[in-house]
């Protein structure tokens, strides 16, 4: 060890290191002077920490009791604001529901004095007369039978909307039954139509392909037919240009006498049978699972009582709150919010799925654009010319040619093709799933349809099938669901502006009066519907057979995400949304996501100005059961608080709430709304519910 060096040796098999010393640290002792300044911080902040304390406690008590004042404040006026309430909508109910029967009295007069050869559908008798002599018709011709078969459609919209309202279990399965033998007949005499025109086959032959090949195009339908008559072996594909279908045949057929349909219908009366079977199954279901219930219900009956009685007797007077809700209850009686799936066994439900993943959900998917009846046929004979007479073989009705046929063992039919350009009155969001029809179970399935391709330039579906099969092309019922965004905007007295941003495209339906117009970014082959005004009820329907839906129903919740909210609620918002629509803009705010069930978060101003809303505006709004009230909050807040705004108070309605920042011209232009305008928004509001699917 070097000489003035105190450490520690550490010897290895190759040198020596030396280590340091460990340190030792020193330990400081506070001064007295220390102590005292550390004493006096802890105790300054120890204070500091009760003031603040205090002041909160003073400050949650003063708002305690101010909350308090507001809320006797409204409990004196609320009587009278349910009452004025109340007579508001009973005096626009009152009107409308004048204004309907006036308007269907009317309606169904010109209806007899139309005159036009279609029945009148709630006439059964009529109905079954117009089905008999057209079953038994065989002499018109293809013009007179496509005729008469768009006449049928027409029947068949007139039924299906007859059968959607009525709630009588004997209308029910009278219109089921009409529907029934409409659609048979329509199939049957279609393909009569085809029978006609393949038994002149040889008469119309193309000069370049020696077969037959037409193009046969009605307001209802489009219908093409190729008759092989030349039988040429290399013959592979035809595109009917006029009608965007096309096939492609294996060669094994090129030689045989057949002939190929394709009837594109522009109505889907198909998924209407779907569910008709499976309402009919279930039905049958809940009516033995009522007989077990009804059973059980007499086993416990004695048990049920005693229960009641003891539930009675508990009941305070919190069960006597009169809410707003339930005083309004009696003018939104008729509209269903539920979101929950129903239990009641008599009630049917539509099958949602069948025998495996491969049966399509015909809640979850909707067929767009039409069916089409893709039929191989023996080609029919063909009239012989001789010199002063025709030969002609006499043959009932058109068979079906069999394919695939049988093969080797372990050796497979080829494929049939199809091409189908997408029907431009129609707007697909997504490239449509291609389902075809199970005729023995009456559903569509996804199974069996294999090689599919898209063009998206040329709007242009191909694929292939095992045999030959009737499909259609299906889109996602609640694709553009849920709502992004939502705004409801006034132009003026009696009109507005409902702007939906959607997971695909946005829409907007202006509003005036009884009559609605809907606006697209996108009006790709929708020239009949973008642009027009119509009542909001066609509108819905030529907005839904176009495929922009943006409307929902009792299923709907089941396949998208929702803000749940309890339905009194929200139906009582969309009631007076409506009330206040010509002087007030409403918009969605991502508060309403995270306020509670109980409660519902709105954006709302003020508006005369044709003009968007300026962002500062929009103040925020907070409506409950028991009361209304504005916010302090907004929506660029960092967090959420139920904290009102300062110097705003209480109400129990959400049309007193909002007039307490209202100009008198406001009011006045609210006060004086149609009738026919609050009922066009408030059903497009609860058509499309967007508190709740946004």
């Amino acid at each position: 060890m070097c000489a003035g060096y105190r450490g520690y040796l550490y010897t290895d098999y190759t040198r020596t290191v030396k280590m340091p010393p460990k340190s030792k640290k020193k330990s400081r002792k506070m001064t007295k002077a220390q102590r005292l300044k550390k004493q006096q911080e802890e105790e300054e902040a120890a204070q500091l920490q009760a003031e603040r304390e205090e002041q909160a406690r003073l400050e949650n008590r003063r708002k305690q009791e101010e909350i308090q004042r507001l809320e006797e404040m409204a409990l004196e006026s609320r009587e009278n604001e349910l009452n004025e309430l109340r007579h508001l909508l009973e005096e626009n109910n009152s009107a409308i529901i004048k204004w309907r029967i006036d308007a269907a009295e009317k309606a169904e007069w010109e209806r007899y004095m139309r005159c036009d050869g279609v029945p009148d559908p709630k006439d059964q008798r009529g109905v079954n007369t117009f089905i008999s002599l057209w079953r038994d018709d065989s002499e018109s011709n293809v013009a007179e039978e496509l005729q008469l078969c768009s006449k049928a459609v027409q029947l068949f919209e007139e039924l299906e909307e007859l059968l959607n309202e009525t709630k009588d279990p004997k209308e029910i399965l009278m219109y089921q039954e009409a529907l029934r033998d409409v659609q048979e007949l329509l199939h049957s005499k279609h393909l009569s139509i085809a029978e006609k025109i393949l038994k002149g086959a040889s008469e119309n032959i193309d000069p370049d392909t020696r077969n037959m090949q037409t193009v046969s195009k009605h307001e209802t339908s489009s219908l093409c037919l190729w008759a092989n008559l030349f039988k040429n072996p290399n013959f592979k594909e035809l595109d009917f240009e006029e009608a965007g279908m096309g096939f492609r045949l294996p060669m094994q057929l090129t030689v045989s006498d057949i002939a190929v349909r394709i009837l594109h219908t522009h109505y889907d009366h198909l998924s209407m049978l779907a569910r008709i079977r499976h309402q009919s199954e279930k039905q049958i279901v809940g009516e033995e699972k009522l007989f077990i219930q009804e059973s059980d219900k007499k086993q416990s009956s004695a048990s049920l009582q005693s229960r009641n009685s003891s539930v009675q007797s508990s009941e305070g007077s919190n069960s006597q709150i009169f809410t707003q809700m339930e005083a309004l209850s009696g003018h939104m009686s008729s509209l269903d919010f539920s979101d929950a799936p129903t239990t009641d066994p008599t009630v049917p439900q539509v099958a949602m799925t069948g025998n495996g993943t491969q049966v399509v959900d015909i809640m979850e998917y909707t067929s767009l654009g039409g069916v089409f009846y893709y039929d191989l046929l023996h080609l029919p004979p063909q009239p012989i010319r001789r010199r002063g007479y025709t030969i002609l073989q006499i043959v009932d009705g058109l068979r079906v040619f069999p394919y695939p046929t049988k093969r080797p063992k372990g050796e497979a039919c080829p494929l049939v093709g199809v091409s189908v350009t997408l029907p431009d009155w129609v707007f697909y969001m997504e490239p449509p799933l291609v389902a075809r029809w199970d005729a023995g179970d009456e559903q569509w399935r996804r199974d069996g349809v294999t090689d599919v391709s898209y063009e998206e330039a040329g709007a242009k579906i191909s694929f292939k099938m095992e045999t030959f099969q009737t499909f259609a092309l299906m889109q996602k019922t609640y694709a553009n669901l849920p709502f992004q965004s939502w705004e409801l905007r006034p132009l003026g007295q009696d009109s507005a502006l409902f702007m939906v941003k959607g997971a695909f495209i946005n829409i907007t339906i202006t509003i005036q009066n009884d009559q609605c117009m809907l606006q697209l970014e996108q009006e790709r082959g929708l020239s009949h519907l973008v642009g027009k005004w119509m009542s909001g009820s066609a509108l819905q329907k030529a907005m839904l057979k176009a495929g922009i839906n943006i409307f929902v129903n009792e299923h709907t919740h089941k396949y998208i995400s929702i803000c749940k909210k309890e339905s009194l609620s929200e139906q009582a918002v969309y009631e007076q949304m409506a009330l206040f629509a010509s002087a007030c803009a409403f918009s969605w705010s991502k508060w309403n996501a995270i306020c509670g069930e109980e409660h519902l978060v709105l954006q709302v101003c003020e508006h005369h100005d044709p003009t968007p809303v300026p962002e500062d505006s929009w103040s925020m709004y907070l409506v409950g059961a028991q009361r209304s009230q504005k916010l302090e909050i907004t929506e660029n807040s960092e967090a959420f608080s139920q904290d009102h705004a300062p110097n705003s108070r209480f109400h129990s309605t959400f049309i007193h709430m909002l007039q307490d920042n209202m100009s008198p011209d406001g009011i006045a232009m609210a006060r004086n709304s149609h009738y026919w305008f609050v009922d066009t928004v408030q059903s497009l509001l609860c058509a499309t519910r967007p508190l709740v699917y946004s």
